[in-house]
């Protein structure tokens, strides 16, 4: 068993920028890739990045590319997501998640553990 549990959200302005980090507690965190999902009023949850077990590899929807890097410290048992040039659009319930394979995906469905979600509103 996994423990997630997210914090850094908030309110930020349009061009604005804020961290998110995910503190993972259970079983041995460098394990699991790790991602970063969203979801807004009305909408279905959607991948934002990934990153693999050692942060070698990251992934990115192309809705973030170039605003948004995810990280990981194994150290402290965390993974952040330095969100950058914010827009109203990135406004949304932010969720992290774990994946037990060593590659991870971009489809909720194929993630083991959830944290319980932080909100981030982007205002105009």
């Amino acid at each position: 068993q996994v423990q997630l549990v997210e914090s850094g959200g908030g309110l930020a302005q349009a061009g604005g920028s804020l961290r998110l980090s995910c503190a993972a507690s259970g079983r041995t965190f460098i394990n699991y890739a790790m991602g970063w999902f969203r979801q807004a009023p009305g909408k279905e949850r959607e991948f934002v990045a990934a990153i693999n077990w050692s942060g070698g590899t990251t992934y990115y929807a192309d809705s973030v590319k170039g605003r948004f890097t995810i990280s990981r410290g194994n150290a402290k048992n965390t993974v952040y997501l330095q969100m950058n040039s914010l827009k109203p659009e990135d406004t949304a319930v932010y969720y992290c998640a774990a994946d037990r394979r060593s590659r991870p995906g971009q489809s909720p469905a194929e993630y083991d553990y959830w944290g319980q979600g932080t909100q981030v509103t982007v205002s105009s």
